[in-house]
């Protein structure tokens, strides 16, 4: 065909091959009648490569097959019936090529956000600002936020784009550690220490040298553990266990929590002198419900991120998802959002994701209950459409041409919609 450059692969395996070897933006998938479709490659195919638009090419006998539609319902922009009508296939794949810029398009545009992180509402715009002034200093910080904000995620932030970023950055997390461990782990011991210590070991404080040490959950340390903590952020060296030798040790401090640290040094299970080496800089870490405006954002990156765990026929979410999930209070915060997003990539049954698919309430769409006109024009495309549906028997064609709509255009209203085909 003019215009188009095609390159042949003649099973699933040699297509992923061809994949990465050109810049393909549409596939044409061939199937003919006879031959076993193996359908399980097909779908790996496809959900591997979400960034192509796919097309059957068959004829009617095999279009007529329940696991061939399920499959074009599913996973495909549209398919052709053989044998080929030449312009009516350069429309397709027209239509099919246009689609896939437009989503390379809006893949390429740059979320709002600083830092690694996603979000463009005020109060992350605060978060980047302290993190501009933050990252330039070298004293100690404190993180504080609820569980599922992202504290780990800030940390890293603060390491990468300070001076010390191409040093080590080692994680800790104080709540995991054994309190028979806890020196050990982190100021390391001498060979011969105590039963079992035959040889050196470096503690992760010591490992950090150069670089930063991020404390993660300081307000889980037991308080008889936190003194040693206390000792090595005023002298700015530690001692092995075992040991006798201080070693001077070069670390920025970088400490997070989710416990109210001045509640805790009023009950007394904090040292409050070690609050105050720790809270010299302090960042707080807005939680989810005071920034809905980045759900949308969290939710397409999420949906990006782990497109590769994704249902091959899920192709991102309904109105109505989007609606519940910024009037959702997101109790366990980003990390809540990743887990029912990953959730729902494999669980739909749609193509688009619906709130059912987040295990989230759907927004009310009846006007009794104050619906926009939107919404009302909405259940009344559902309502005629699954009508058509009905009396045409599911034939997508004689819906499409009964409504006076092309297929593509019939296919993205039901998907649009949610309706169940």
């Amino acid at each position: 065909m003019p215009g188009w450059q095609w390159t042949i692969a003649t099973s699933p395996a040699s297509a992923h091959q061809q994949i990465h070897t050109h810049n393909i933006q549409v596939g044409v998938i061939h199937l003919e009648p006879e031959v076993p479709v193996a359908f399980d490659q097909l779908e790996t195919l496809t959900a591997s490569h979400p960034q192509i638009e796919w097309i059957v090419a068959a004829p009617p006998d095999v279009l007529d097959a329940a696991d061939v539609g399920r499959f074009i319902a599913g996973t495909c922009f549209d398919y052709h019936t053989l044998p080929a009508d030449l312009d009516r296939l350069a429309v397709t794949l027209g239509h099919a090529w246009g689609r896939a810029q437009m989503r390379e398009r809006c893949r390429g545009t740059a979320r709002p956000g600083q830092f690694g992180m996603v979000g463009g509402s005020a109060s992350m715009q605060r978060l980047y600002g302290n993190l501009e002034k933050i990252s330039n200093s070298d004293a100690p910080v404190l993180i504080q936020g609820e569980s599922g904000t992202g504290k780990e995620l800030v940390a890293r932030a603060i390491h990468r784009h300070s001076a010390r970023a191409q040093q080590p950055y080692i994680a800790v997390n104080c709540g995991a550690i054994p309190v028979n461990l806890i020196q050990s782990e982190l100021f390391g011991y001498e060979k011969g220490a105590f039963t079992g210590a035959n040889q050196r070991k470096i503690g992760l404080i010591e490992s950090a040298n150069g670089g930063s040490v991020f404390l993660d959950e300081i307000g889980d340390l037991p308080f008889e553990s936190q003194v040693m903590l206390l000792r090595f952020l005023q002298e700015h060296c530690i001692e092995r266990v075992g040991g006798h030798t201080p070693i001077d040790v070069d670390v920025r401090v970088i400490a997070a929590t989710h416990v109210n640290l001045e509640l805790a040094v009023a009950a007394r299970s904090f040292r409050e002198d070690l609050f105050y080496r720790l809270n010299v800089l302090r960042v707080t870490v807005p939680p989810l419900r005071e920034r809905l405006d980045d759900v949308d954002l969290l939710a397409d990156w999420c949906f990006e991120v782990f497109s590769s765990e994704k249902n091959a026929h899920v192709q991102g979410f309904s109105l109505r998802a989007k609606q519940a999930m910024s009037r959702y209070g997101w109790p366990g915060n980003v990390r809540e959002l990743i887990n029912r997003v990953r959730r729902a990539m494999v669980m739909s049954e749609h193509r688009l994701i619906s709130a059912e698919d987040l295990l989230l309430d759907a927004p009310a769409c009846d006007a009794a209950n104050g619906a926009s006109l939107g919404q009302a024009r909405d259940q009344a495309e559902r309502d005629l459409i699954e009508h058509a549906l009905l009396i045409n028997k599911q034939n997508i064609t004689e819906t499409a041409r009964q409504l006076g709509l092309s297929r593509s255009t019939l296919y993205r209203l039901i998907n649009k919609l949610e309706l169940k085909q």
